[in-house]
């Protein structure tokens, strides 16, 4: 499957000022295959190191930060030769071994000409690091997500169709094919960005075994939770896990802690839900008091909402059939309108954008603020149901004035009134 990365992989091997680099993102996103394949195409050789209970190689790293030695014992312990600049060296599960990730600050120093990717689907929480800090300074990082729907497109076989999205998204000109592509996203939806799940539908046809393909990757998420975690920490963060239906369920998706349990306090679930975000495995979106520059500085942290990475997973957690996400009725309208915000949040943050959502006095709501490449701040509000009428997002137009807003929906492309149309499947196009 192509990955957008790949072109910055490229960038990031020919760069004179090149560090090692951590691709870092929640589990089975495809952080292996990608460095991987990326090797095969890039390298004369890539030699491949997994730490996850591999107690034999982490003592290499043991006796001291001696890069050549290590690339030495790292060569034989591998059976292949490492040279510099044409091998590709990949540390993998690099989250179960502190000393080795440590290790980049030294290569990085000392020995920057070997080339190193580190993947880790667990980087942001901190594991295993008793004894040594993450080398902060002193590496890359980057973050890998599910496939958004320009990728995915391109895994079915639709490039063309990518073409014509983003003319029209260009021109705010209607696009001739729009229920066709509708219908795209729907199934998108689904089968979500997984790679696996999307290798699944392309191969069999079949969304039963994309779910039971969901469903697997739902079980490591906890087991991992189980692993990494303590017992009592393991408790509450599938806790928090287990209620993320119920608070997107709700018609005001704000994160409440009384829909964990009874009484359950804040102060309780900080550690358990950062957990959760740092691991890839939701994306936590907070509220912002003012449409303004800059807008962390008027971000309210006590008030967030969370989303999952993947609408595939998030539908396979409802346990909502497929066929009800495809069709084009008025079942199931709320759960439709926390899937539609769930897969804007999620290919927002795949392009690179730090979402917040908007709030004022209770009394206007607009699902996602964003500052653009050019430093405006842009009101996105969602809108899954027919009814497009945006009374929130005219309260913000009213007072702060944007460049322009944006609508996304599933109507047409357009531009009235200051407000973008953008239709579901053209969000990657943001």
């Amino acid at each position: 499957m192509k990955r957008k990365m790949m072109g910055i992989l490229l960038k990031w091997k020919n760069s004179d000022n090149r560090k090692p680099l951590i691709i870092q993102g929640a589990r089975q996103v495809g952080k292996t295959y990608i460095s991987l394949v990326f090797g095969k195409e890039n390298y004369k050789n890539t030699v491949y190191f997994n730490f996850d209970n591999n107690s034999e190689l982490e003592k290499i790293f043991e006796r001291n930060f001696d890069t050549d030695r290590i690339i030495k014992e790292l060569a034989f312990f591998s059976g292949e030769s490492i040279f510099k600049k044409d091998t590709l060296i990949i540390f993998d599960e690099v989250q179960s071994s502190e000393i080795a990730l440590n290790s980049l600050k030294y290569f990085n120093e000392n020995n920057n000409d070997y080339h190193i990717i580190a993947a880790g689907s667990l980087l942001g929480v901190a594991i295993n690091r008793s004894k040594y800090s993450f080398p902060v300074g002193k590496v890359e990082t980057l973050t890998l997500y599910p496939l958004d729907f320009e990728e995915y497109l391109i895994a079915i076989g639709k490039e063309t169709l990518l073409e014509l999205i983003k003319e029209s998204f260009a021109t705010n000109t209607e696009l001739a094919v729009h229920e066709t592509a509708m219908d795209l996203y729907r199934t998108y939806l689904v089968v979500g960005g997984m790679p696996s799940a999307v290798l699944d539908y392309i191969n069999k046809q079949d969304f039963n075994f994309v779910l039971a393909t969901q469903k697997s990757i739902n079980d490591n998420y906890i087991a991992d939770m189980a692993k990494y975690a303590t017992t009592t920490e393991t408790v509450k963060i599938m806790a928090a896990y287990q209620s993320l239906p119920a608070q997107l369920a709700k018609e005001n998706r704000k994160f409440q802690y009384k829909l964990i349990k009874t009484g359950a306090r804040a102060y309780d679930y900080e550690v358990p839900i950062s957990w959760l975000e740092s691991s890839g495995i939701v994306n936590k979106i907070h509220k912002v008091n003012e449409g303004k520059l800059p807008l962390t500085a008027f971000a309210d942290y006590n008030s967030f909402k969370i989303y999952l990475t993947d609408t595939g997973l998030l539908c396979s957690k409802f346990g909502v059939p497929a066929n009800k996400v495809l069709s084009t009725s008025s079942d199931l309208d709320n759960f439709k309108g926390a899937l539609a915000e769930n897969y804007v949040a999620s290919s927002l943050r795949a392009q690179g954008y730090t979402p917040f959502y908007w709030e004022s006095n209770g009394q206007a709501e607009v699902d996602f603020i964003i500052q653009n490449r050019d430093g405006d701040i842009i009101p996105i509000e969602v809108k899954a149901a027919e009814n497009v009428r945006a009374r929130s997002l005219n309260v913000f137009i009213k007072k702060y004035t944007p460049a322009y807003a944006i609508r996304i929906s599933g109507k047409n492309f357009g531009f009235e009134n200051g407000i973008k149309s953008v239709p579901f499947y053209a969000t990657w196009c943001i």
